[in-house]
């Protein structure tokens, strides 16, 4: 993916340097070689899934998506609630294919840091939560490499727990970011 189409999306907010960082890793990588499983980047000028929310101008500018969180179609995006441009700082949401939104990360490094975990997010209506099973888990292609590469360039070390990253996220954004959604969609 070339990263002049990729940041057209952003529409001016300046990209977070960490995710422009991994979208050159990614593509040094071989497409079918996935680093975290689920995890692809993307463009999604048209907001067609977030479309199913709400078509209101207010919620469509403050959601940035910018990659798949499965292989389903839910996805990443920055929430900008104080409709800032600092997107570093901004949390990451996720939208669920089948329904549901919540926060994931506090920031983009949480959400790097959540993909060390290499599963795939499991979103409905009242949850997300990372699982996998420990006799069946098979990893990523370029895990490790990821693994490698984040520490190096971010210092963030793999974890082995993605739901207290969650739980930590949710703690401090979850209610305020249930109760703007609330605005524009009613379930």
């Amino acid at each position: 993916m070339l990263e002049e189409e990729y940041i057209e999306q952003f529409n001016g907010h300046d990209v977070p340097e960490a995710l422009l960082s991994l979208l050159q890793f990614a593509n040094e990588k071989s497409k079918m070689d996935y680093f975290s499983d689920g995890f692809e980047f993307s463009i999604n000028l048209d907001k067609c899934g977030l479309k199913t929310y709400s078509e209101d101008e207010g919620f469509l500018s403050s959601i940035i998506e910018f990659a798949n969180a499965d292989g389903t179609g839910s996805t990443y995006g920055f929430w900008l609630k104080n409709k800032d441009n600092n997107l570093i700082e901004a949390p990451v949401v996720i939208f669920g294919s089948e329904g549901g939104f919540h926060v994931v990360a506090n920031n983009i490094n949480g959400l790097l840091q959540i993909l060390t975990f290499d599963s795939e997010p499991m979103v409905d209506w009242d949850s997300l939560y990372y699982y996998k099973d420990p006799d069946d888990y098979e990893p990523s292609a370029k895990i490790e490499s990821y693994r490698s590469w984040l520490k190096n360039t971010s210092s963030l070390e793999t974890i082995t727990n993605a739901d207290a990253l969650v739980e930590l996220a949710q703690k401090y954004h979850q209610k305020e970011f249930k109760d703007w959604m609330a605005k524009f969609y009613q379930d």
